[in-house]
């Protein structure tokens, strides 16, 4: 059963999951996470600088970082992924992030199927300012398999299936992992301002049936046409429930 720690540092608590990123995040009580987004994709190592002076000018610590969205220019083997992932965590080992043991930072990293980035860059990332305000959370991506195993495609469900019944399977099991998630934090979909979809296939089959039924599309769902960020995934999502929203030049 999943449940939560605290990172007092950042003024948020967390969902532990695995290596490169947590299950999710919410705001401690007199806090409040916001979401930036970038106008156009910005490179790593760029955007770890434009964040950071972001969150400087805001005046809260680099811990505050909570999530981010990347995009990437194509799927990952499980091999290429544990690369990134080891660049990636380098800086926030730095920012002071690690401090519990744990990556506390909720993160998607999807590849755009047109017009990708010539290389890993941020397209949004959330931080927590100390300020009074309505619960807010964001819950990482999470593609139709297990984390934590010995790798993603050997537990994939419905692996390789991209038929109406495969995708179905798929988007119920991550539903049901967004639903896992925002309960570990005590959420619901009912709690949510956004719902983010990614997959380059067609999703009309299960829509009504699967997602708007239970909640999931209550102000609309954002499909972007992406793969999720390894060869062997197909179907991914992310949600959040966020007041606070801008986009800033990219």
């Amino acid at each position: 059963m999943m449940s939560t720690k605290d990172f007092a540092p950042g003024g948020y608590r967390y969902v532990p999951g695995v290596f490169q990123y947590s299950a999710g995040v919410a705001a401690l009580p007199g806090h409040v996470i916001e979401r930036v987004r970038f106008a156009n994709p910005v490179p790593l190592k760029e955007g770890f600088a434009r964040i950071a002076q972001i969150i400087g000018a805001a005046g809260r610590p680099l811990t505050s970082f909570c999530a981010c969205e990347l995009r990437s220019p194509a799927p990952f083997t499980e091999e290429g992924f544990k690369a990134f992932n080891a660049i990636y965590a380098g800086t926030l080992q730095e920012w002071g992030l690690f401090e519990t043991g744990d990556n506390p930072v909720a993160r998607s990293n999807v590849c755009p199927e047109i017009n990708p980035p010539a290389e890993p860059s941020f397209h949004a990332f959330s931080y927590v300012r100390a300020e009074e305000g309505a619960p807010s959370f964001v819950v990482a991506g999470s593609g139709e398999a297990p984390e934590g195993r010995d790798s993603y495609g050997g537990h994939a469900i419905a692996p390789g299936d991209r038929s109406p019944e495969g995708l179905r399977q798929k988007a119920r099991w991550v539903l049901g992992e967004m639903e896992r998630r925002m309960g570990a934090l005590g959420f619901a979909w009912a709690d949510t301002t956004a719902v983010q979809l990614y997959t380059v296939y067609d999703i009309h089959p299960f829509l009504g049936e699967e997602i708007v039924t239970r909640g999931a599309a209550r102000h609309g769902l954002t499909w972007h046409f992406n793969r999720p960020p390894l060869v062997s995934l197909d179907y991914e999502m992310d949600c959040r429930g966020v007041a606070l929203e801008r986009v800033v030049a990219g």
